[in-house]
């Protein structure tokens, strides 16, 4: 509703200054006769395409579709805990800010321009995901769309999509066991700016990562750089550090992440404590920004596997 407001308030400027530029044009003095027709068609048609190009944007929220998946959740105690597992080390770094899972953060804060508000959803019976069938939810991990087909702008931007399906299942099991906890977050949770609008509309906001409807498998647990590539492709790493966990590059939506290759002059339990304690080996405390505490909570057989992956990046000497 806000966004069609913001639209419609673009259009009478249009009108706006398309009249004044009609009035500039009976003025008698030249000066003010050309120069007031001038910079009215100037606010004028910056009005019209910013219009135009949000509109694109606006068409763009709804365009996004994914089938919902035939799925059961059977809520074995082997896959709750493995799903509490997950969540604990990924969920929580936006979903639990002041209770488990209960949302309310708004990640759209911490991003450089102020292209919307997206708020991470109560994920407990308390939330929305109380009604949704164990397709819908999983459609949501998978592919950003709700159980209402409407785009989750952020759970699109993240690598949710590349957990496995055995993983992805365990999360719903996880989370139906879970009490009512916090109150429902708004709905719906993702409102982008007019500002928003314009990027989406340009291509300079992102539409989300691609839709995928085939099978994602993982390895087996274990601590192996294999297992490790796994789990770095759904934690959102390198949306920070970069594609290939060098360094971020200034100027992306996300923050800055400096160049992970410095874990080369660490030994493995340094690397452990430093994502259990947010203090790293030379005593610098990590970026709160970055969501160390969740990453921190995986097992010692998780963080070895991500060490050794990254031990295996090129120029990091192992």
């Amino acid at each position: 509703m806000a966004a069609i407001v913001e639209l419609g308030m673009l259009v009478a400027v249009v009108a706006l200054f398309a009249g004044l530029g009609r009035l500039a044009w009976l003025a008698e003095g030249r000066l003010l006769r050309w120069g007031g027709m001038a910079v009215a068609a100037l606010v004028a048609s910056a009005s019209l395409v910013a219009f135009v190009v949000a509109a694109i944007g606006l068409y763009r929220t709804g365009a996004r579709t994914a089938p919902v998946p035939q799925v059961s959740v059977a809520g074995t105690p082997e896959q709750i805990r493995r799903g509490h597992a997950i969540a604990d080390s990924f969920c929580a770094g936006c979903h639990t800010r002041g209770g488990t899972l209960t949302g309310g953060f708004d990640v759209g804060g911490e991003l450089p321009l102020p292209v919307g508000s997206f708020v991470a959803a109560n994920l407990t019976p308390a939330g929305a995901l109380r009604d949704w069938s164990d397709g819908e939810i999983f459609r949501a991990i998978r592919n950003g769309v709700d159980a209402h087909g409407r785009w989750l702008v952020m759970m699109s931007y993240t690598n949710a999509g590349k957990l496995s399906d055995e993983d992805t299942l365990a999360v719903i099991a996880y989370l139906r066991s879970l009490p009512a906890l916090g109150v429902a977050t708004g709905d719906p949770p993702d409102r982008l700016t007019l500002l928003g609008l314009v990027m989406l509309g340009s291509g300079l906001l992102p539409r989300g990562k691609p839709v995928h409807t085939g099978a994602v498998l993982a390895p087996a647990k274990a601590p192996t750089a294999a297992y490790g590539e796994y789990i770095l492709s759904y934690q959102d790493c390198r949306e920070c550090h970069g594609a290939d966990l060098t360094g971020g590059v200034p100027g992306q939506l996300p923050p800055v992440g400096p160049d992970l290759t410095v874990v080369q002059a660490w030994d493995l339990p340094e690397f452990i404590a430093t994502m259990r304690t947010g203090r790293d080996p030379g005593g610098r405390q990590l970026n709160e920004v970055m969501p160390w505490r969740a990453i921190g909570r995986m097992d010692d057989e998780e963080l070895s596997a991500v060490y050794r992956y990254l031990r295996q990046m090129p120029g990091s000497g192992g």
